[in-house]
Protein backbone atom coordinates (compact mmCIF):
# COMPACT_ATOMS: atom_id res chain seq x y z
CA UNK A 1 0.00 0.00 0.00
CA UNK A 2 1.27 3.50 -0.88
CA UNK A 3 2.64 5.27 2.20
CA UNK A 4 1.38 8.62 0.87
CA UNK A 5 -2.18 7.57 1.57
CA UNK A 6 -3.75 7.01 5.00
CA UNK A 7 -6.62 4.60 5.47
CA UNK A 8 -9.62 6.31 7.08
CA UNK A 9 -12.97 4.99 8.18
CA UNK A 10 -14.50 3.25 11.17
CA UNK A 11 -12.05 2.67 13.95
CA UNK A 12 -11.45 -0.86 15.21
CA UNK A 13 -13.93 -1.91 17.88
CA UNK A 14 -11.51 -3.88 20.06
CA UNK A 15 -9.88 -0.91 21.90
CA UNK A 16 -13.31 0.63 22.53
CA UNK A 17 -14.59 -2.58 24.10
CA UNK A 18 -11.49 -2.72 26.26
CA UNK A 19 -12.10 0.84 27.43
CA UNK A 20 -15.72 0.04 28.22
CA UNK A 21 -14.71 -3.05 30.16
CA UNK A 22 -12.26 -0.91 32.14
CA UNK A 23 -14.96 1.65 32.87
CA UNK A 24 -17.36 -1.01 34.05
CA UNK A 25 -14.69 -2.50 36.26
CA UNK A 26 -13.83 0.88 37.74
CA UNK A 27 -17.52 1.55 38.30
CA UNK A 28 -17.93 -1.35 40.68
CA UNK A 29 -17.83 -0.18 44.31
CA UNK A 30 -15.25 -2.75 45.36
CA UNK A 31 -13.50 -0.52 47.89
CA UNK A 32 -16.79 0.76 49.31
CA UNK A 33 -18.23 -2.74 49.51
CA UNK A 34 -15.17 -4.11 51.30
CA UNK A 35 -15.10 -1.16 53.71
CA UNK A 36 -18.81 -1.50 54.45
CA UNK A 37 -18.46 -5.25 55.01
CA UNK A 38 -15.55 -4.69 57.40
CA UNK A 39 -17.54 -2.08 59.31
CA UNK A 40 -20.55 -4.38 59.65
CA UNK A 41 -18.40 -7.32 60.74
CA UNK A 42 -16.44 -5.15 63.16
CA UNK A 43 -19.63 -3.85 64.76
CA UNK A 44 -21.23 -7.29 64.94
CA UNK A 45 -18.17 -8.86 66.56
CA UNK A 46 -17.14 -5.79 68.53
CA UNK A 47 -16.50 -7.84 71.67
CA UNK A 48 -13.44 -9.34 69.98
CA UNK A 49 -11.78 -6.02 69.13
CA UNK A 50 -12.83 -3.69 71.94
CA UNK A 51 -9.96 -2.78 74.25
CA UNK A 52 -12.10 -1.51 77.14
CA UNK A 53 -15.67 -1.40 78.41
CA UNK A 54 -17.30 1.31 76.26
CA UNK A 55 -19.60 2.39 79.09
CA UNK A 56 -16.90 2.63 81.78
CA UNK A 57 -16.23 6.22 82.87
CA UNK A 58 -12.56 6.60 83.70
CA UNK A 59 -12.76 10.06 85.22
CA UNK A 60 -9.02 10.07 85.88
CA UNK A 61 -8.44 10.05 82.09
CA UNK A 62 -11.31 12.18 80.78
CA UNK A 63 -10.68 14.00 77.46
CA UNK A 64 -7.42 12.03 77.10
CA UNK A 65 -5.57 12.43 73.81
CA UNK A 66 -5.05 9.39 71.53
CA UNK A 67 -1.97 7.41 72.53
CA UNK A 68 -0.81 3.83 73.00
CA UNK A 69 -3.18 3.24 75.92
CA UNK A 70 -6.25 4.92 74.41
CA UNK A 71 -6.04 4.42 70.63
CA UNK A 72 -8.68 7.04 69.79
CA UNK A 73 -8.55 8.90 73.10
CA UNK A 74 -11.40 9.31 75.59
CA UNK A 75 -14.44 11.58 75.69
CA UNK A 76 -15.35 14.16 78.33
CA UNK A 77 -16.69 11.39 80.58
CA UNK A 78 -13.57 9.21 80.32
CA UNK A 79 -15.07 6.56 78.02
CA UNK A 80 -12.76 4.88 75.50
CA UNK A 81 -13.66 6.18 72.02
CA UNK A 82 -12.15 3.19 70.17
CA UNK A 83 -14.46 0.79 71.97
CA UNK A 84 -17.39 3.17 71.67
CA UNK A 85 -16.93 3.39 67.87
CA UNK A 86 -17.48 -0.33 67.35
CA UNK A 87 -20.09 -0.79 70.07
CA UNK A 88 -22.03 2.32 69.04
CA UNK A 89 -21.76 1.45 65.36
CA UNK A 90 -23.79 -1.66 66.04
CA UNK A 91 -26.62 0.50 67.37
CA UNK A 92 -26.43 2.99 64.49
CA UNK A 93 -26.37 0.27 61.85
CA UNK A 94 -29.25 -1.54 63.56
CA UNK A 95 -31.33 1.65 63.44
CA UNK A 96 -30.41 2.14 59.77
CA UNK A 97 -31.36 -1.35 58.63
CA UNK A 98 -34.46 -1.60 60.83
CA UNK A 99 -35.79 1.79 59.71
CA UNK A 100 -35.12 0.89 56.06
CA UNK A 101 -36.98 -2.41 56.48
CA UNK A 102 -39.98 -0.63 58.04
CA UNK A 103 -40.09 1.98 55.29
CA UNK A 104 -39.79 -0.72 52.60
CA UNK A 105 -42.69 -2.73 54.05
CA UNK A 106 -44.91 0.35 54.21
CA UNK A 107 -43.89 1.41 50.69
CA UNK A 108 -44.60 -2.03 49.21
CA UNK A 109 -48.04 -2.17 50.82
CA UNK A 110 -49.05 1.40 49.92
CA UNK A 111 -47.51 1.37 46.44
CA UNK A 112 -49.03 -1.99 45.46
CA UNK A 113 -52.49 -1.03 46.77
CA UNK A 114 -52.33 2.31 44.95
CA UNK A 115 -51.22 0.66 41.71
CA UNK A 116 -54.03 -1.91 41.78
CA UNK A 117 -56.72 0.45 43.14
CA UNK A 118 -59.39 2.33 41.15
CA UNK A 119 -58.39 5.80 39.85
CA UNK A 120 -60.13 7.74 42.63
CA UNK A 121 -58.41 5.75 45.42
CA UNK A 122 -55.10 5.83 43.58
CA UNK A 123 -55.29 9.62 43.31
CA UNK A 124 -56.19 9.97 46.99
CA UNK A 125 -53.24 7.84 48.13
CA UNK A 126 -50.78 9.66 45.88
CA UNK A 127 -51.99 13.08 47.03
CA UNK A 128 -51.43 11.97 50.62
CA UNK A 129 -47.91 10.85 49.70
CA UNK A 130 -47.24 14.19 48.00
CA UNK A 131 -48.40 16.08 51.11
CA UNK A 132 -46.10 14.03 53.32
CA UNK A 133 -43.21 14.57 50.91
CA UNK A 134 -43.73 18.34 51.07
CA UNK A 135 -43.30 18.41 54.85
CA UNK A 136 -39.67 18.40 56.12
CA UNK A 137 -39.09 14.87 57.36
CA UNK A 138 -36.95 15.99 60.28
CA UNK A 139 -39.84 18.00 61.74
CA UNK A 140 -42.18 15.01 61.41
CA UNK A 141 -39.61 12.74 63.06
CA UNK A 142 -39.22 15.12 66.00
CA UNK A 143 -43.01 15.44 66.36
CA UNK A 144 -43.60 11.68 66.30
CA UNK A 145 -40.70 11.10 68.68
CA UNK A 146 -42.22 13.60 71.11
CA UNK A 147 -45.56 11.77 70.89
CA UNK A 148 -43.96 8.37 71.54
CA UNK A 149 -42.08 9.65 74.56
CA UNK A 150 -38.76 8.24 75.76
CA UNK A 151 -36.48 7.56 72.77
CA UNK A 152 -35.04 4.13 72.14
CA UNK A 153 -33.64 2.10 69.28
CA UNK A 154 -37.06 0.65 68.42
CA UNK A 155 -38.98 3.92 68.65
CA UNK A 156 -36.44 5.91 66.63
CA UNK A 157 -36.33 3.20 63.96
CA UNK A 158 -40.12 3.16 63.78
CA UNK A 159 -40.37 6.94 63.51
CA UNK A 160 -37.68 7.24 60.83
CA UNK A 161 -39.11 4.31 58.86
CA UNK A 162 -42.65 5.70 59.04
CA UNK A 163 -41.51 9.01 57.50
CA UNK A 164 -39.32 7.74 54.63
CA UNK A 165 -41.57 5.44 52.56
CA UNK A 166 -43.18 7.92 50.16
CA UNK A 167 -40.58 8.00 47.40
CA UNK A 168 -40.34 4.20 47.22
CA UNK A 169 -44.13 3.88 47.23
CA UNK A 170 -44.48 6.20 44.23
CA UNK A 171 -41.97 4.15 42.22
CA UNK A 172 -43.70 0.88 43.17
CA UNK A 173 -47.08 2.33 42.23
CA UNK A 174 -45.78 3.24 38.76
CA UNK A 175 -44.30 -0.22 38.24
CA UNK A 176 -47.49 -1.95 39.39
CA UNK A 177 -49.71 0.15 37.11
CA UNK A 178 -47.53 -0.87 34.17
CA UNK A 179 -47.70 -4.55 35.08
CA UNK A 180 -51.32 -4.95 36.17
CA UNK A 181 -52.61 -5.35 32.60
CA UNK A 182 -50.02 -8.02 31.78
CA UNK A 183 -51.32 -11.39 30.71
CA UNK A 184 -49.89 -13.30 33.65
CA UNK A 185 -51.47 -10.86 36.12
CA UNK A 186 -54.87 -11.14 34.42
CA UNK A 187 -54.54 -14.92 34.34
CA UNK A 188 -53.69 -15.06 38.04
CA UNK A 189 -56.73 -12.93 38.89
CA UNK A 190 -59.01 -15.05 36.70
CA UNK A 191 -57.79 -18.17 38.50
CA UNK A 192 -58.85 -16.69 41.85
CA UNK A 193 -55.50 -15.37 43.03
CA UNK A 194 -55.84 -12.84 45.82
CA UNK A 195 -54.05 -9.53 46.16
CA UNK A 196 -51.32 -10.80 48.47
CA UNK A 197 -50.75 -13.89 46.31
CA UNK A 198 -50.31 -11.75 43.19
CA UNK A 199 -48.11 -9.31 45.10
CA UNK A 200 -45.83 -12.05 46.44
CA UNK A 201 -45.61 -14.25 43.34
CA UNK A 202 -45.84 -11.81 40.42
CA UNK A 203 -45.51 -8.14 41.35
CA UNK A 204 -42.75 -8.07 43.99
CA UNK A 205 -40.16 -10.05 41.98
CA UNK A 206 -40.52 -7.51 39.16
CA UNK A 207 -40.43 -4.19 41.03
CA UNK A 208 -38.04 -5.03 43.89
CA UNK A 209 -34.87 -4.72 41.73
CA UNK A 210 -36.00 -1.24 40.66
CA UNK A 211 -36.34 0.04 44.24
CA UNK A 212 -33.50 -1.85 45.91
CA UNK A 213 -31.12 1.08 45.56
CA UNK A 214 -33.71 3.35 47.20
CA UNK A 215 -33.94 0.96 50.14
CA UNK A 216 -30.14 1.07 50.48
CA UNK A 217 -30.28 4.85 50.41
CA UNK A 218 -32.87 4.75 53.18
CA UNK A 219 -30.32 2.91 55.33
CA UNK A 220 -27.97 5.83 54.82
CA UNK A 221 -30.73 8.34 55.52
CA UNK A 222 -31.78 6.58 58.73
CA UNK A 223 -28.21 6.54 60.11
CA UNK A 224 -27.81 10.22 59.27
CA UNK A 225 -31.22 11.04 60.81
CA UNK A 226 -30.32 9.26 64.06
CA UNK A 227 -27.04 11.18 64.24
CA UNK A 228 -28.88 14.46 63.57
CA UNK A 229 -31.49 13.79 66.26
CA UNK A 230 -28.83 12.90 68.81
CA UNK A 231 -26.81 15.99 67.88
CA UNK A 232 -29.93 18.13 68.45
CA UNK A 233 -30.50 16.44 71.82
CA UNK A 234 -33.77 14.68 70.92
CA UNK A 235 -32.31 11.33 69.91
CA UNK A 236 -30.85 8.51 71.94
CA UNK A 237 -29.77 9.39 75.48
CA UNK A 238 -26.07 9.55 76.32
CA UNK A 239 -26.14 6.23 78.15
CA UNK A 240 -27.15 4.50 74.88
CA UNK A 241 -23.92 4.54 72.89
CA UNK A 242 -24.24 5.23 69.16
CA UNK A 243 -22.40 7.35 66.64
CA UNK A 244 -25.08 9.98 67.00
CA UNK A 245 -24.91 10.11 70.80
CA UNK A 246 -21.12 10.38 70.54
CA UNK A 247 -21.48 13.39 68.26
CA UNK A 248 -23.89 15.00 70.71
CA UNK A 249 -20.81 15.84 72.79
CA UNK A 250 -19.45 17.96 69.96
CA UNK A 251 -20.19 21.24 71.72
CA UNK A 252 -18.11 20.38 74.77
CA UNK A 253 -15.38 18.92 72.56
CA UNK A 254 -14.99 22.10 70.51
CA UNK A 255 -14.91 24.39 73.54
CA UNK A 256 -12.35 22.24 75.36
CA UNK A 257 -10.10 21.68 72.33
CA UNK A 258 -10.61 17.88 72.38
CA UNK A 259 -10.81 17.57 68.59
CA UNK A 260 -10.62 13.77 68.59
CA UNK A 261 -14.00 13.45 70.33
CA UNK A 262 -15.84 14.78 67.28
CA UNK A 263 -13.36 14.17 64.46
CA UNK A 264 -12.87 10.40 64.82
CA UNK A 265 -16.57 9.40 65.22
CA UNK A 266 -17.42 11.89 62.46
CA UNK A 267 -14.92 10.27 60.08
CA UNK A 268 -16.37 6.81 60.74
CA UNK A 269 -19.91 8.11 60.22
CA UNK A 270 -19.14 10.02 57.02
CA UNK A 271 -17.06 7.16 55.57
CA UNK A 272 -19.87 4.67 56.22
CA UNK A 273 -22.46 6.96 54.64
CA UNK A 274 -20.25 7.46 51.57
CA UNK A 275 -19.73 3.70 51.23
CA UNK A 276 -23.50 3.09 51.40
CA UNK A 277 -24.00 5.82 48.79
CA UNK A 278 -21.51 4.17 46.42
CA UNK A 279 -23.20 0.79 46.80
CA UNK A 280 -26.62 2.35 46.22
CA UNK A 281 -25.43 4.19 43.10
CA UNK A 282 -24.00 0.94 41.76
CA UNK A 283 -27.35 -0.82 42.25
CA UNK A 284 -29.14 2.05 40.51
CA UNK A 285 -26.74 1.91 37.55
CA UNK A 286 -27.24 -1.84 37.27
CA UNK A 287 -31.03 -1.41 37.33
CA UNK A 288 -30.90 1.34 34.67
CA UNK A 289 -28.67 -0.79 32.46
CA UNK A 290 -31.07 -3.73 32.75
CA UNK A 291 -34.02 -1.54 31.77
CA UNK A 292 -32.09 -0.18 28.76
CA UNK A 293 -31.28 -3.71 27.63
CA UNK A 294 -34.96 -4.65 27.91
Amino acid sequence: MDERFTLTGIRPAEPERAVLRGKRHRGKPIVSGVFLALMVLGCLFCQAIMTRDPAYMDLANYAHRPDGEFLFGTDTMGRDIFSMIWYGGRVSLAIGFLAAAISALIAVAVGAVSGMAPPWLDGLIMRLADILLSVPSLLVVILLQAVLGSPGVGSISLVIGATSWMGIAKVIRTEVRQMRQSEYIIAARCMGGGFFHILRRHLAPNFLPSVMFMVIMNVRGAIAAEATLSFLGVGLPLEVISWGSMLSLAGNALTSGAWWIILIPGLFLVSTLLAITEVGDSLRSAADKKQRNL
